[in-house]
């Protein structure tokens, strides 16, 4: 049995694909993975049509070989079920299994993920697959631990709008419900006659006239939610009867948003995501131009840091990166080369997050199919791309460093997946976006120099940390609202927090719904203000802007914030504190140094290139800029452990904390 995951010394890993290459190559690929200082190689994940290219004619022996191969060099393999790539012989025997879009277009065969969540028949297919796998592999002792499928909602794969999903949703109301008059009163159908006699009755939200009622398709995004967490758990289940003692992991994507990643987490052992700096940069059009040319060929200096954050939460503090970008990528528009340094950069600052493996995507740039311009650490002559020297390096770095757990951060946002749902659904102003409100108070954090957890909203534990975050919350749960009420630090809610109940209907008693002596606070009236407009705040530099929501109320509160037409936008009482508005970059950042002041944390006042993360007594230091950094300048002078005061372009230092 290979020995547990858990560990201090971190680790590197590669994804290779040994079906796409001569098998006289295997072994000496094996052994320059093993020379360049890598431990964990992740296969298999996209191989079902060799190993069943026909129905029940499994052809297992060459994937045996190639675990073998690696065993035999010393490495560890991931072995991931082949279930996003479904073989066409599949397809042809159940076509209903395939995708549907919002615009009722069927999603058919030819590259990946083309499957349905809801379809009964290819859940049991995937399931006769994984059990056949784990049987044949579960107790090869070159098995590390197993990944379960690939991406979740790669693709907008999530919401499916298919005969299959209207089925399942029309099941699923009913168990919710019992009744068509419960589920009326729930979505408040009275209005414009949507009433239904039957659950039968009810579409799917995608092809009404106009929009569709609110509550209809918060409940199908729950629905579609839920399937994947099953999906996923079938999966998990079969492994670990036939796999113990090897982990369960799934990859998860920068910025998605359609399943809630803390419901499926609960049924992995360690969560990983898919880093893609420059990509994400280039392909997410919420960052200013000058911003993206500044950092062009480093990424944004706070999303990397904000998914590791974020996905570490969802398997209870284990996590990787299950593809790391060594070189330039081919799905962004523009797909620039990373700056001389980076790969080594984000390597660190994942390790600094307190991930435990890194591992890059991919071993050999491939010279045919979707991703042949996608660089790996290999160029498809086999010669090494930029991206190996920069592996190798961070190897013999980590091989010299003890890095100490990751440690508990004073500062944690309370995250939401339904908040998501629920502002995408209803946004009221176009520009509003959970994701981007979350983002950018989080980088507002990181300018500060402070470290960040996320805590779930569903089970939230507050303990220990003395500066609490919600923003955004569609709607309180009573666990979350007594964990804000006793939280023994600072907590700032708001904006836009507690403005629904969850069906999705105003509260009576109007929001925000905050405990304790801001009870008695009511939101009025709201408004969304458009690109360009804000409102200007008495005493600040700052403004808001696209959220703005008027306050009444009385109770011994204090008005913390005013804007300059008079109305206040902080109010706060002890340590509860509640945000009227959405602030400005420099607006936040004023606004959440109060607070931390009042926490009682220290705070710095970093460049928009440096950024630090405070784990174990060490601080490490990484400089996205493409200017050098002395870090004394900036109230950062530990000894060094890793590199120096002097960070050049690209540059890491790891400090000892005095």
């Amino acid at each position: 049995m290979p020995e547990s995951l858990a560990m201090t010394k971190r680790t590197l890993g590669v994804c290779y694909y040994p079906e796409h290459w001569p098998e006289a190559w295997w072994a000496d690929d094996a052994r320059r993975m093993a020379a360049l200082g890598l431990t964990f190689v992740r296969i298999g994940e996209f191989a079902w049509s060799r190993l069943e290219p026909r129905r029940g004619t499994f052809e297992f022996d060459w994937l045996e070989r190639a675990i073998d191969t690696l065993h035999a060099a010393g490495l560890r393999v991931v072995l991931g079920t082949p279930t996003a790539t479904p073989p066409k012989w599949l397809v042809d025997e159940m076509p209903d299994m395939l995708p549907v879009s919002a615009e009722g277009r069927v999603r058919g065969f030819g590259s990946r993920r083309h499957y349905d969540f809801s379809h009964a028949g290819y859940r049991r297919e995937c399931a006769r697959i994984v059990e056949a796998l784990a049987r044949r592999f579960g107790a090869h002792e070159g098995v590390a631990a197993w990944q379960t499928d690939n991406e979740y909602a790669c693709h907008d794969t999530t919401l499916s709008y298919s005969q299959a999903a209207l089925n399942g949703f029309r099941d699923w109301l009913g168990a919710r419900y019992q009744s068509p008059d419960a589920l009326n009163r729930a979505w408040g159908n009275v209005f414009w006659s949507m009433e239904y006699a039957s659950f039968n009755e009810i579409e799917l939200p995608n092809a009404a006239l106009t929009e569709p009622a609110p509550a209809h398709v918060m409940d199908f995004r729950r629905y579609a939610s839920e399937q994947i967490v099953r999906f996923n758990r079938l999966q998990a289940d079969i492994i670990r009867r036939h796999a113990p003692g090897r982990d369960v992991i799934h990859n998860f994507m920068g910025r998605t948003l359609g399943f809630d990643h803390f419901d499926l987490g609960r049924d992995l052992d360690v969560s990983s995501w898919d880093s893609y700096p420059l990509g994400f940069l280039d392909q997410w059009a919420d960052r200013p131009a000058e911003f993206k040319r500044r950092f062009l060929r480093a990424g944004d200096p706070d999303i990397q840091a904000f998914h590791h954050d974020l996905y570490r939460a969802t398997s209870g503090g284990r996590w990787w990166i299950m593809e790391q970008q060594p070189g330039p990528v081919n799905w962004a528009p523009h797909n620039p080369a990373p700056r001389e340094g980076m790969v080594r950069l984000w390597t660190h600052e994942a390790f600094a997050h307190g991930a435990e493996v890194v591992s890059y995507f991919r071993w050999r740039q491939a010279p045919f199919a979707q991703e042949q311009n996608h660089a790996g650490l290999l160029r498809p002559d086999s010669e090494p791309a930029p991206g190996f020297a920069e592996a190798e390096t961070v190897a013999r770095e980590i091989a010299a460093l003890d890095l100490p757990e990751a440690t508990q951060a004073p500062v944690a946002i309370v995250f939401d997946y339904p908040s998501a749902w629920a502002w995408e659904t209803q946004p009221q102003g176009r520009s509003f976006t959970y994701f981007r409100l979350v983002h950018e108070l989080y980088r507002s954090l990181r300018r500060l120099g402070l470290s960040v957890d996320f805590v779930e909203a569903a089970n939230p534990d507050l303990s220990g940390y003395r500066l609490v975050l919600v923003p955004g919350l569609f709607s309180w749960n009573e666990r979350l609202r007594a964990a804000v009420a006793s939280a023994e630090g600072e907590v700032v809610v708001g904006p836009r927090s507690g403005s629904r109940d969850p069906n999705f209907a105003i509260p009576t008693s109007l929001p925000p719904g905050l405990p304790g002596p801001l009870a008695a606070l009511k939101v009025a009236r709201v408004e969304s203000l458009p690109p360009g407009a804000s409102v200007p705040v008495a005493g600040e530099s700052g403004a808001f802007g696209t959220w703005r929501e008027f306050l009444v109320g009385t109770g011994d509160f204090d008005v913390r914030l005013r804007t300059e037409d008079g109305e206040p936008a902080l109010v706060g009482s002890g340590t509860l504190s509640y945000l009227a508005a959405w602030p400005d970059a420099d607006l936040a950042v004023s606004i959440l140094r109060g607070a931390a002041e009042r926490a009682g944390l220290p705070v710095l006042d970093l460049p928009p290139g440096l950024r630090v993360r405070h784990s174990g007594g060490l601080v490490h230091c990484f400089n996205y800029d493409e200017a050098p950094v002395h870090l004394p300048d900036h109230g950062l002078s530990g000894e060094p452990v890793l590199g120096t005061h002097d960070l050049p372009p690209s540059g890491v230092a790891i400090l000892r904390e005095g």
